[in-house]
C-alpha cells in the first residue's frame, strides 16, 4: 500500500493508514468475518498468496490478541455504553465499580492454541504469532514445510497425515491484470485450482475456505467444482471492494470430499483426475451430465445431474443449483468508488508497513544511478540547466 499521491480520496485507503492496517484489503476480511462469521471455533489457518500481509494481520488481531473489529466491536461498545448510562443515577462508588467491571469486559480475550502460517513467493515482514514462509502453492514440497511449521513439535515427516489439520485456508492472491478480462479471468482461476488443491490437502472434514474469484461468463462452472467437495459454496462481495472491479470472493464452508478421494499436489484436482464413483451408480450405469441454461432474468442454472428430479434446491438434495450471490455491506458504510471531500489540514499519512520487495526496487535503483529519482536522468539535468 504506498503513497501514490496526496489526495487520495479512497476511503478505506486512508482509513487503513488511519487504523494501522497494512494495506485496504484488510477490511474485506472483515467484512466477509461479519457476514459468514469465519473465526467462529478457528485456531489454525493457512494464508495463501499473503504479501504484504493484512489477512495475516488481521488474523494476528483477532485470534491471537482478541480483538474485535466490525459489528462485533461495535456491539461490544453499544452494551459497555448501556451498562454505563443504565448505572448514572447510583452512587459513585458504584459507578466506579461498574466502571471497572466493563473495563475489565472489554479486554481482548486472546484463543489458546492458535496456528498461522502464511506462504507467498515474496518476502513479508513478520507479524506477531505469524509463521511466515517463502514458498511456492504449487510445489508438492511446500506441504510437509507447512505443516512442520503448524506443528513444530509433534509433526512426523514420515506421517504426514497424522498431522493436525487446518480449520481454514484463504487466499488473496491476485495476478498481475492485463486489462485484457479473458486472460485475467483464466490466470486468476489457475491460482484458485492451485490454492484449492492444497487446501485439499490439509483442511479437516467441515472446514472453510475463502479465496479471491474473477466474476466471468464460465465461473459457474467453478462454483459447480467446488460443490463438489464442499457442502455450501457463496459468492460475496464486500463494500471495501471496489464495485467497478470483477473481483468477489467465493466462500466455501463445510469441506466434505466424495468417499475415496485423495488429495496431493502430485495430482492435483483437474489435471486428469477422476473422482471415485459410487458403487450403486456404477452397476446401475448411469450416466451424468452437466447442463447449463441461462434464464430469461439473465441467471444461470445448472443441472448437477443428481437422480432427485423432485427437489429444485442442491442444498436438500436436487438436482439443480444456482451459486447464491451476497453484498456484504449496506448503503451505511463507505463506497470505494466515491470520492469524499478532505478537509483543508489533512496530512498525507505514511505506508503502516512499506513493500520489502516491490516489483519495481530494481527500476528506482536504476533511475537512482541515472540521476535522480523523479525521473530526471543526468543528461536532462544538464540540458535543463543550460
Amino acid at each position: 500500500m504506498g503513497k501514490s499521491s496526496k489526495d487520495k480520496r479512497d476511503a478505506y485507503y486512508r482509513l487503513a493508514k488511519e487504523e494501522g492496517w497494512r494495506a485496504r484489503s484488510a477490511y474485506k476480511l472483515l467484512q466477509l468475518d461479519e457476514e459468514f462469521n469465519l473465526f467462529e471455533g478457528v485456531t489454525r489457518v493457512v494464508d495463501l498468496c499473503a504479501a504484504p500481509g493484512s489477512w495475516s494481520q488481521v488474523l494476528s488481531r483477532v485470534l491471537i490478541k482478541g480483538e474485535k473489529f466490525g459489528r462485533a466491536g461495535w456491539q461490544d461498545k453499544q452494551a459497555s455504553m448501556r451498562d454505563y448510562v443504565l448505572s448514572g443515577g447510583e452512587k459513585k462508588e458504584k459507578e466506579e465499580v461498574t466502571v471497572q467491571k466493563v473495563d475489565v469486559e472489554e479486554k481482548p480475550k486472546p484463543r489458546e492454541g492458535v496456528r498461522i502460517v502464511a506462504i507467498d513467493l515474496q518476502p513479508m515482514s513478520p507479524l506477531e504469532g505469524v509463521t511466515t514462509m517463502r514458498a511456492d502453492i504449487t510445489h508438492p514440497s511446500t506441504i510437509p514445510l507447512m505443516l512442520k511449521a503448524l506443528d513444530p513439535d509433534t509433526y512426523d515427516p514420515s506421517h504426514p497425515n497424522r498431522s493436525s489439520p487446518v480449520d481454514l485456508v484463504i487466499s488473496d492472491g491476485a495476478p498481475d491484470v492485463t486489462g485484457l478480462h479473458d486472460l485475467d479471468i483464466y490466470v486468476q482461476s489457475q491460482l484458485l485450482w492451485a490454492a484449492l488443491n492444497l487446501a485439499l490437502c490439509v483442511l479437516k472434514p467441515g472446514g472453510k475456505f475463502v479465496a479471491k474469484i474473477f466474476r466471468g461468463k464460465d465461473v459457474d462452472l467453478l462454483f459447480a467444482q467446488l460443490k463438489i467437495v464442499f457442502e455450501r459454496v457463496r459468492v460475496a462481495k464486500p463494500r471495501s471492494s471496489r464495485a467497478s472491479s470483477i473481483e468477489a470472493f467465493v466462500v466455501c464452508e463445510g469441506f466434505c470430499p466424495p468417499e475415496g478421494f485423495m488429495a496431493s499436489l502430485d495430482k492435483p484436482l483437474g489435471a486428469g483426475t477422476v473422482l471415485p464413483e459410487p458403487a450403486r451408480e456404477s452397476t446401475e450405469e448411469k450416466e451424468k451430465k452437466v447442463t447449463r441454461r441461462v434464464r430469461e432474468d439473465g441467471a444461470i442454472e445448472i443441472d448437477l445431474g443428481s437422480e432427485t428430479e423432485d427437489e429444485d434446491d442442491v442444498e436438500e438434495g436436487g438436482r439443480r443449483w444456482i451459486a447464491p450471490f451476497l453484498a456484504c455491506g449496506d448503503l451505511s458504510a463507505y463506497d470505494s468508488d466515491a470520492t469524499y471531500h478532505l478537509p483543508k489540514d489533512r496530512v498525507s499519512l505514511d505506508p503502516v508497513q512499506p513493500p520489502t520487495a516491490p516489483p519495481y526496487k530494481r527500476a528506482l535503483e536504476m533511475r537512482k544511478l541515472a540521476g535522480g529519482a523523479y525521473g530526471k536522468t543526468k543528461g536532462r539535468a544538464e540540458k535543463a540547466a543550460s
